[in-house]
Parts: structure tokens; C-alpha cells; sequence
């Protein structure tokens, strides 16, 4: 079959890789319809993140199951599935915590792992990690709407989750790619009354707006700090940051009103200083971590299905499996939001 893998810094490709085969009696095979190229993907692609010559790509992917092992018994052949990022054995202590992305037995796809960037993929704990979506209109539509649960939607999400979001609360996202403009979804989905945006694309701003923003704010102009909090007497109450970089850090503590909480998920590059004794003498809280995708995952489909949420429009680009490479090169140029690719 075929399959993303990276050979290089700038030297992503798609090539022939051996088919995926059940190994173990919870696996199953599924054959891929849709992924994506996600923002941690360029950094490894970039070189500020360490990889191996030959280590597969992509960790956003939607499916239908081809075949089971003999143990597997809440998935079947047929069936259109989701996964997460994470796959998990949903059995030990961390799984039943619901912090799945850190199962003691999982892993995440990519790397050594196999990757959702490939016409197929082997599920390790099928039963645990998949979401079966069944439905008769499992149109086209309704895949580009769901694949964004497989990572940014649910970790925008989570970033709400982390930060405490509230109904009639006021809250600041900070970054504007396909996470931070999912948290302005998650914020409005939770009842938020004033979201603010925070971005350096125009575009993605504009974008924002349509997902529920009611203010967006230039993350480089001197003004925006003190223009959110004169307008909200004081800074937010819950601050969303979804880019992992210290101007992204600084800038949400300087926006988080005492006694609130920054809940962070992006990536982690190049944060070497967290202002500790400004956390400590505004009691100012600092949550982050990995997204448990597959707790998200029920909640996030039914929605979906009920066309009370649309993640999709953080696609803004559409390319075949063969030409995954471009892909990379626009996102990399910040060209394209998020790409989609076709298998």
C-alpha cells in the first residue's frame, strides 16, 4: 500500500510500505477515506522536533473497518470509524481515569507507529480506541465534518476543558490555526458569552468570527493587552492557548484576570521561562496536556450528527495521497490552515 513517511527536514513523500496485517486478537484493519496534515506534523518536517529516516506520518484519519481479530467484539467489518490521535488499551488505571493519551500500552500513530497519512492502518485495542459513526448519511459532507474530531476539535476542547470555561464567561483563544479556531467553537458550544480571538492572520480571524468569535485582536499589536482588559474590567476569567510558544504563554498570562486559568494545549517549542511568581500572587492557574481525544469523541459525533457543530472549514486546502508533500509545503508557509487528504 501506500503510505506517507519523512526522510529528511523539508522531505516528506509518499511511498510503498508493506500492508497493515492483524498482529494481535484486538486489532483491526481499517481501510483509510479521509486525513490530515496537522500543525505538529510541520514540526518534525521543520526540524525542531527529532525523527528517524523512514518514520510514518499523520495522526488525523477516518475509516471503514475491512477486518477484525477474533476478540474484537464492538467493532465490526463495515463499520465507519473514528480514532484518535492516541490509541489505547482502555483497561488500565490511566484509560479509566480518562486520560487515555497516556495508557500505559498506547501510543500515538506516526513515527515507529503506523501513520494516517496511508491507504490502511492496523487499530492495536480496536474496541477501546475506535468510535463506530452509523448512520445512513455518511456523505462526503459529513466526513470533512467529522475528521476534525480525530485531533483539533477535540483539543480545542480540551483546552476549554483545561481552562474551566463556563456559560456567560468571557474567554481569550489565543492562536489562530486549526486548534485555537476550534477552541472558538468549543467556547461558543459551551455556552461562552464574549470569545475573544487572538491571531496574526487576518483570514483565520475572519474565520473566527463565523466560528463564534465576538472580538478579534491582533496577538502582535501593543494594544490588545491592555484594549481586553479595560474591556473586561480586569482580564478573562479562562484563557485557551493553543499555539505552545512563550509569546503565546506570556501573552496569556498577562491577559488572565486573578484568580483564573490558562489551559494550554499547544505543542510546547521553544517555552524556557514560566513566570512563576505571577502565576503564584494572582492565584492564576496553569493547565496543560496532551488532549484525551477518545473522552471527547461520543459527544463531539453526536453533535456532528446533529449539525450542531461543523468543524470543516478549517480545511482549506484538498489533496490526494500522491501529493501529500505539498501539502506540508503550504502549511508550512502558512498558505493553507489545514489540509485534507484524500486516500
Amino acid at each position: 500500500m501506500r503510505a506517507t513517511v519523512i526522510r529528511g527536514v523539508g522531505d516528506v513523500h509518499t511511498t510503498d510500505v508493506p500492508d497493515p496485517v492483524i498482529h494481535e486478537p484486538t486489532d483491526a484493519l481499517v481501510r483509510i477515506s479521509l486525513a490530515a496534515v496537522c500543525g505538529s506534523d510541520l514540526w518534525p518536517y521543520r526540524g525542531q522536533e527529532k525523527f528517524s529516516p523512514g518514520d510514518r506520518m499523520g495522526h488525523e484519519w477516518l475509516g471503514v473497518v475491512e477486518n477484525v481479530g477474533r476478540e474484537v467484539t464492538r467493532i465490526r467489518p463495515g463499520d465507519l470509524v473514528l480514532a484518535p490521535f492516541a490509541f489505547s488499551d482502555g483497561t488500565c488505571e490511566r484509560c479509566r481515569d480518562d486520560v487515555q493519551s497516556s495508557c500505559v500500552r498506547g501510543g500515538f500513530w506516526g513515527g515507529s507507529n503506523q501513520g494516517g497519512q496511508a491507504e490502511a492502518v492496523r487499530v492495536p485495542f480496536a474496541d477501546a480506541t475506535l468510535v463506530a459513526v452509523r448512520t445512513d448519511a455518511a456523505d462526503d459532507s459529513l466526513l470533512r465534518r467529522l475528521l476534525p474530531l480525530t485531533d483539533v476539535m477535540s483539543t480545542g476542547h480540551h483546552a476549554c476543558v483545561l481552562a474551566g470555561v463556563r456559560p456567560g464567561q468571557s474567554v481569550a483563544v489565543i492562536g489562530d490555526g486549526a486548534v485555537g479556531l476550534c477552541a472558538v467553537l468549543a467556547a461558543r458550544r459551551v455556552g461562552a458569552e464574549r470569545i475573544f480571538a487572538i491571531g496574526r492572520h487576518p483570514d483565520r480571524l475572519r474565520l473566527a468570527r463565523s466560528f463564534g468569535a465576538t472580538d478579534t485582536l491582533d496577538a502582535d499589536d501593543p494594544a490588545t493587552v491592555p484594549e481586553l482588559i479595560d474591556s473586561t474590567n480586569g482580564g478573562v476569567s479562562s484563557v485557551a492557548e493553543c499555539a505552545g510558544t512563550q509569546s503565546a504563554l506570556d501573552l496569556a498570562l498577562a491577559l488572565t484576570r486573578p484568580g483564573g486559568t490558562i489551559g494550554s494545549v499547544g505543542v510546547p517549542n521553544g517555552v524556557h521561562t514560566v513566570d512563576l511568581y505571577r502565576f503564584f500572587r494572582s492565584n492564576i492557574a496553569l493547565r496543560a496536556g496532551v488532549a484525551p481525544v477518545r473522552r471527547y469523541l461520543e459527544p463531539l459525533v453526536a453533535d456532528v450528527l446533529s449539525d450542531a457543530l461543523d468543524p470543516s472549514p478549517v480545511f482549506t486546502a484538498e489533496v490526494l495521497l500522491e501529493d501529500v508533500a505539498t501539502a506540508y509545503q503550504r502549511m508550512d508557509r502558512r498558505e493553507v490552515i489545514k489540509a485534507l487528504v484524500r486516500t
